[in-house]
């Protein structure tokens, strides 16, 4: 079978995005495993599935690469980009409809979009749970997935990849477990490395993290935004 694909990257966050066709939900999933596999495939974080709904509206399914559907904020900023760039979508002004809801978007320039997040219904600071060190505390929300923020000293010393997985599956998160942010907050300076779910791995950028981690430590510190992120050394 033949496929047009588009490799997209947003901050950082890869994906692989199909546009149009007729595709299934198992199908969809199918080629999320297959297509993002590193190093056997073309590779990415997750799969973007875009699709015209009206003049004024386009639909977003996404797939982490294990195949698990999901909401992802960069990776939904990148389908809004390319639905108006494609010729999709004419106005730079259009809903998508994403698994968290219908979202306003904008195209505020060559490769940026403006784009309401989800709501967050509630955040609960210091979550129950015994977890392992060096984590004394944990922040639980739910930016259009679930986020555990763990504040750190130094989070560039951290084994995300062991802590980041041991967090994931914490039994206080419940059975489908959460993404794991750690951060450093230094003034108005969020530093963060992201664990995420689905994908089981740290990745370079997270849209939902960057947002979970802004709204915690706001909440904790009482601290209104903006706030300065930055991943891997790029702030944002």
């Amino acid at each position: 079978m033949e496929i047009i694909f588009y490799k997209m990257s947003g901050a950082g966050n890869d994906f692989v995005l199909l546009g149009g066709g007729g595709f299934s939900g198992p199908e969809l999933k199918r080629l999320a495993v297959k297509l993002c596999a590193r190093k056997t495939a073309v590779g990415a974080d997750g799969l973007l599935y875009v699709k015209k709904i009206s003049k004024t509206a386009v639909g977003l399914k996404y797939f982490n690469s294990d195949g698990s559907g999901a909401f992802c904020g960069n990776g939904s900023r990148c389908a809004a980009w390319w639905a108006y760039a494609s010729g999709l979508i004419r106005s730079k002004k259009f809903s998508l409809r994403t698994i968290r809801g219908v979202l306003p978007v904008k195209i505020t320039g060559r490769e940026t979009v403006k784009m309401r997040m989800p709501a967050v219904p509630a955040v609960a600071l210091n979550y129950k749970g015994r977890y392992p060190a060096p984590v004394k505390k944990a922040h639980f929300l739910d930016t259009g997935v679930p986020h555990a923020v763990v504040p750190l000293k130094d989070i560039y010393s951290v084994d995300v990849g062991r802590l980041g997985r041991l967090l994931r599956h914490h039994k206080a998160f419940g059975p489908a477990g959460a993404n794991v942010d750690f951060v450093s907050l230094k003034g108005r300076i969020i530093r963060i490395r992201t664990y995420e779910r689905g994908v089981e791995a740290e990745t370079l950028a997270c849209g939902t993290g960057i947002t979970a981690a802004a709204i915690a430590l706001g909440v904790e510190k009482g601290l209104a935004c903006p706030f300065q992120e930055g991943y891997a050394g790029f702030v944002v």
